[in-house]
């Protein structure tokens, strides 16, 4: 066999296809027949690009297992063992993947993606627009291309602010979004703006303009819908290049003419994907200053327009979006190839969809304008300020979205699987404490109980040791919930929960029941006792008060579609609040711990007890149906 012959065996051995691999390998098998090496008597350039092409095609290496090649086996073996440096580079490629199956296999989804040239390396990006606060939906995108970026192919996450609406933009958001992302660990490795880039995008539009792709038009808004509607082509759209220049530079200077204008991208009339139909690419905005730039602009270019373009110049190599895009990734891509711009691989995830939630911002801005909610971080929020007030933890949630996966597939989820998986969080750790509904708390008298209270210490959690201890105080007299209470009946024995069964001896009054008389019964068996109450002992500790709220969720229907007035499905009664009487400990809660009030739920401390105020406690969702 010729040595030209013999170096283009690793190149014909590569393809993922048997048919294909087969004929060479038979070829080799022959050659090696009464040889040790494919070429010479050492280990030359071609066995080791050879026994490499091999190693890493699972069609050629499955072809070897089967034992008819008997030459190639024997070769092929005996370099894996007498020569263990050509193995080094396989091996650290095979350790790679490994990691990042098992990476994949934590998040709990299929993140096998097939991302075009990889190889190459990997720049994702998230562009928020600072027009709001992050909601669950944003941190998915986030924590997707934070994923791919840092996890899977250790490459580089872009944060960019698509900040070209000053109408809608402010730095209080622009804040709030860095913050929010450095609080659920995605550390971006470049931060930048569009708003940096207003003049190259102006050039482009000058280049559009001055290549026909591009034109001026002040067609009412009404009007330019419905034409882009029908596919009718504006009055226009044929415009001279010289007059769409001028228009141009009345829209930059913010004159009276340039204001009645927009710049439309001159691509189709009436193609089928109306994404495509002549979109807007710019406009002006003259009375709202920029929140970076001032007024230096009187006009902004839009996210379709800008998007594709600063992605291509900040080096982004792989643009993962949500499917609300995907009519507009034609559009995207025309833009690339229309501005012969760098290349930028596209891949579309379905958004996270809740029942009985809206994710547009322009609602939720008129929920917290309109004091329907506390505000952007009320815990009725899909905001991940919101989520993370109302106690989920940010494992929790992390690990929530990465095993949503970046699927296509859209559903509209119910919030019970999201609070389940916190659960599986705080479960273990939140110590437990006792609360008694101040309204209309029974008052007991333990008959036979100790006449001087006391306190011991307890585990704060029975099942984890290492939660630490609290005071548990006993006394003859004790306040219990009036729910309990009135499904009690004279004689009964019963279980205070933590000290041991008593005898309901007296009952006093009805709806509500006042008082009760409770005789200790400390040897009776809890397992056959049918209620088990929690309890307070009003001495020897100072109650701590507490504001008790639970949360519903703001809309009262599961789903809202495009012809419903969703204003009219917000729930009026989504936070309630009962005042509670705790236990003493609840006095050194801090703001954001967790803790468990038994029998009744998690929550999180909102505000801690301090002056004379109460503690504020927010109910944590558990992912159980009411």
């Amino acid at each position: 066999m010729k040595p030209q012959e013999v170096s283009q065996f690793a190149a014909s051995l590569a393809p993922l296809d048997f048919k294909v691999v087969e004929p060479h390998l038979t070829a080799l098998d022959k050659h090696l027949t009464l040889r040790t090496y494919v070429e010479g008597y050492s280990l030359s350039q071609a066995d080791t690009d050879i026994w490499i092409a091999i190693r890493t095609n699972r069609v050629a290496a499955a072809a070897l297992k089967r034992g008819t090649l008997v030459n190639v086996g024997r070769w092929f073996s005996y370099i894996e063992q007498t020569h263990p440096e050509i193995q080094q580079e396989i091996k650290a490629r095979d350790e790679a993947e490994k990691a990042k199956k098992a990476t994949q296999s934590r998040a709990g989804a299929s993140y096998n993606m097939a991302l075009q040239d990889v190889e190459k390396g990997v720049v994702t990006r998230f562009p928020p627009e600072p027009s709001g606060y992050l909601h669950i939906g944003h941190i998915k995108a986030a924590l997707l291309n934070d994923y791919f970026a840092h996890e899977l192919y250790k490459g580089t996450l872009l944060l960019r602010f698509d900040d070209t609406n000053p109408s809608k933009e402010k730095q209080e958001y622009q804040d709030s979004i860095v913050e929010d992302l450095k609080m659920v660990g995605i550390k971006p490795d470049k931060t930048s703006y569009t708003s940096d880039y207003l003049e190259e995008l102006y050039q482009y539009g000058i280049r559009m303009i001055k290549e026909g792709h591009a034109y001026a038009d002040d067609t009412d808004q009404e009007t330019m819908r419905a034409e882009r509607m029908d596919g009718i082509a504006s009055k226009n759209r044929d415009k001279s290049v010289e007059d769409n220049l001028a228009i141009f530079e009345s829209m930059k200077e913010g004159s009276d003419i340039g204001r009645k204008y927009c710049i439309r991208a001159k691509m189709s009339v009436d193609n089928p994907n109306k994404a495509m139909r002549d979109p807007v690419i710019y406009r002006c905005n003259v009375d709202t200053p920029h929140h970076r730039t001032g007024t230096a602009w009187k006009m902004y270019p839009t996210y379709d327009f800008a998007c594709p373009i600063v992605d291509s110049m900040e080096g982004v190599t792989h643009a993962l979006r949500t499917t609300e895009y995907t009519d507009r990734n034609p559009q995207y891509q025309w833009f690339l190839d229309t501005l012969k711009l760098r290349q930028v691989h596209m891949w579309d995830f379905a958004r996270m969809n809740f029942i009985r939630t809206v994710l547009s911002k322009r609602k939720l801005t008129k929920l917290v304008d309109s004091g329907t909610v506390w505000g952007w971080d009320d815990p009725r929020m899909p905001t991940i300020r919101g989520v993370l007030r109302h106690g989920m933890t940010i494992s929790a949630l992390r690990d929530f979205i990465l095993k949503q996966g970046p699927s296509r597939n859209i559903v509209v989820m119910d919030w019970t699987n999201f609070w389940a998986s916190n659960k599986k969080e705080i479960d273990p750790v939140a110590p437990r404490h006792t609360g008694v509904a101040e309204k209309d708390a029974v008052k007991a008298v333990l008959t036979n109980g100790p006449e001087k209270a006391y306190t011991e210490n307890k585990p704060k959690h029975a099942k984890n040791p290492a939660v630490g201890t609290k005071k548990v105080a006993f006394s003859k007299h004790l306040i219990l919930d009036q729910d309990d209470v009135k499904l009690f009946k004279e004689g009964e024995e019963i279980t205070l929960m933590g000290w041991g069964n008593a005898f309901v001896r007296k009952i006093n009054g009805s709806s509500p029941i006042t008082d009760i008389e409770l005789e200790l019964h400390l040897e009776g068996d809890f397992k056959k006792t049918e209620k088990k109450v929690t309890w307070l002992s009003t001495d020897g500790q100072d109650l701590v008060k507490a504001e008790v709220w639970e949360f519903d969720h703001l809309f009262t229907k599961d789903k809202l579609e495009e012809e419903d007035n969703w204003e009219d499905f917000v729930n009026k009664d989504s936070a309630t609040m009962v005042p509670q009487l705790c236990d003493e400990n609840m006095k050194d809660l801090k703001e954001g711990d967790i803790i468990q009030l038994e029998r009744k739920g998690f929550y999180r401390v909102d505000k801690p007890a301090a002056a004379g105020k109460p503690v504020v406690l927010f109910g944590i969702p558990t992912g159980k149906t009411k």
